[in-house]
């Protein structure tokens, strides 16, 4: 079983290069997004629990989002494996998240960081932002502030990954297609 971790700063591709994984080597792809609003609009409890945060403006607890995260490993543990991506954003998640996955004979067999510079990121986002209409990919101040909350919160995890062994970075500048034959090759020497 392959379980990938995919980070990288807003704009660095995540969700494009998780689909081209998913696809061509056969994972299943779990986006804490997806996670969120599929509970909440299925009303389940872990979803209108979370609801309750997000209406008052507070960042979903962990512990909510790794129950999800629990329930969607353990309703598909017949696959090839998995691609997180969105989770973990902190250090503790990530340790929750080892011991959890630990629970079940599972691990993580890589961490692939989407490496680009913040002004190629920004400029990403800014025409995300036209094409999509999203306001917060379209705000140069709101882009940066997630910057500078990933900086803080996330960033740690290269450093925590790289001290286990599971860190592999790999240039997200590039065309689609360059960045698809770097995670090729990566994933050519993981498997």
């Amino acid at each position: 079983m392959i379980n990938i971790i995919l980070f990288g700063k807003p704009g660095a591709g995540k969700g494009t290069q998780a689909e081209f994984l998913k696809n061509t080597y056969n994972l299943t792809h779990i986006s804490t997004g997806d996670l969120f609003r599929n509970n909440i609009k299925n009303k389940s409890k872990l979803g209108l629990l979370a609801k309750s945060y997000i209406e008052k403006g507070d960042l979903v607890p962990d512990q909510i989002t790794i129950d999800m995260l629990k329930n969607e490993v353990n309703k598909n543990h017949e696959i090839k494996g998995f691609i997180f991506d969105g989770f973990p954003r902190t250090i503790s998640q990530a340790e929750t998240f080892d011991s959890f996955l630990e629970s079940i004979n599972m691990s993580i067999t890589a961490t692939i960081f989407l490496d680009a510079k913040d002004s190629v990121l920004e400029d990403r986002l800014i025409k995300r932002g036209q094409l999509s209409g999203r306001t917060d990919d379209q705000d140069i101040d709101k882009i940066r502030n997630r910057f500078k909350e990933y900086n803080i919160k996330t960033f740690p995890l290269i450093k925590y990954y790289n001290s286990i062994g599971k860190l592999h970075s790999i240039n997200g500048i590039g065309t689609i297609d360059e960045i698809r034959v770097r995670l090729s090759n990566l994933m050519n020497q993981i498997q």
